[in-house]
């Protein structure tokens, strides 16, 4: 099933990224998970996915299963171990659920297995042909921060549910959709000093440009700090901004995260909407919990941002915050951790032109994942 066009018929638009690949998008996420079924049906009850496709004991996995869930553009692929030990369960007592493969959509996998290798990729799959009778599948793939891999999936001659293994998954349970379109982008956090060593990973290894850099004047509150640069391919589609810690008087995000999770590993995967507050609505009503900033953020937020299209009411109510560039705004909001570890989380976010990451809100929302931090403990 072919989601994207073919890559000669995308446009770039940042004119600075090599993309020899290149990247036609984000293919799927698959995350390594203690529970596939539990964490299948979160995702679906909770945020709206629907059921795809499905691989374990029935279709011949005798080592894992897992389920495939899509909303448009956007594929979660939920894994877990069938037995004791192995990589699986490793990576789940490690880093507890997370993700493990960003797998993104190529043309040609050989060629960007090459063309990344050639340039100091470390591989993590070699070129690979799986058939079955709806066609072939190539997949390779490259080790990127922590213990997170590239996956280059090559699907132009597929027109199975997924890729050969899986069935298709069709179960009674067909949730709503709550209005999630594409990945919008996908924040990796990494340790002390090693932000420049990822972003010299993208822009050398993966052909990536540079689109804006954090340092920790932008990004502090009174007790923390960090600093973050954005990478992104030339068409936009595969965007990476890259965090680490700062120096700061207390323990940042950052560093909780590189704690609970045993290392560096993605910190969030933001999500687009074209409606932010239907979209918010139903994931509250559906159980998803979100952080909160104080209601004299709204204020003065149109002071900073000018006029914009929606009632500033329901974006207060909801905890939606505005925030805006040279070419437009944006609205945003961020989950808390969806995991029992303060690890992972989600943000929505809505762009009306906007292409930055919401600036102007590092502060209130930091300072808003500080009292959490402080509830848990751990600032």
């Amino acid at each position: 099933m072919n989601v994207y066009d073919s890559g000669s018929e995308i446009e770039k638009i940042f004119a600075d990224a090599q993309d020899f690949l290149p990247l036609l998008g984000t293919d799927y996420v698959e995350l390594y998970v203690g529970n596939a079924k539990q964490s299948a049906h979160y995702y679906m009850s909770a945020w709206g996915f629907k059921p795809l496709a499905y691989r374990g004991l029935e279709t011949g996995s005798k080592d894992a299963v897992s389920y495939v869930l899509q909303q448009d553009k956007i594929r979660l692929v939920l894994t877990t171990a069938l037995g004791p030990g192995g990589p699986i369960n490793e990576h789940v007592n490690q880093h507890g659920d997370g993700v493990k493969v960003i797998a993104l959509m190529v043309d040609d996998a050989t060629k960007a297995w090459e063309e990344t290798t050639v340039r100091g990729g470390e591989t993590c799959l070699d070129p690979i042909r799986l058939n079955d009778a709806n066609g072939e599948i190539i997949l390779s793939g490259i080790r990127t921060y922590g213990e997170t891999f590239h996956y280059f999936v090559e699907r132009k001659n597929y027109n199975g549910v997924f890729m050969p293994g899986y069935v298709k998954w069709e179960p009674a349970y067909q949730p709503t959709e709550v209005g999630l379109k594409y990945i919008d982008h996908m924040v990796g956090n990494v340790g002390w000093n090693e932000m420049n060593k990822w972003v010299e990973f993208y822009a050398k290894v993966m052909g990536f440009t540079q689109l804006v850099s954090f340092d920790d004047k932008d990004i502090s509150t009174e007790y923390t700090a960090l600093m973050s640069k954005v990478m992104s391919n030339g068409n936009g589609r595969v965007k990476f901004p890259i965090n680490e810690p700062a120096e700061g008087r207390k323990k940042s995000q950052i560093e909780e995260y590189i704690q609970f999770y045993n290392g560096a590993g993605v910190q969030h995967i933001a999500v687009a909407t074209n409606n932010i507050i239907e979209t918010v609505t139903a994931l509250k009503n559906n159980g998803v919990e979100f952080l909160t900033v104080p209601n004299t953020y709204y204020e003065t937020v149109l002071d900073r941002v000018g006029k914009i299209d929606e009632d500033l009411a329901p974006l207060q109510e909801l905890g939606i915050l505005i925030d805006r560039d040279d070419e437009g705004y944006l609205l945003q909001i961020f989950t808390k951790p969806v995991l029992d570890r303060p690890t992972m989380f989600f943000e929505i976010i809505q762009r009306k032109g906007a292409q930055s990451f919401g600036k102007g809100n590092f502060k209130a929302l930091f300072e808003s994942i500080e009292r959490e931090q402080e509830r848990r403990g751990t600032l």
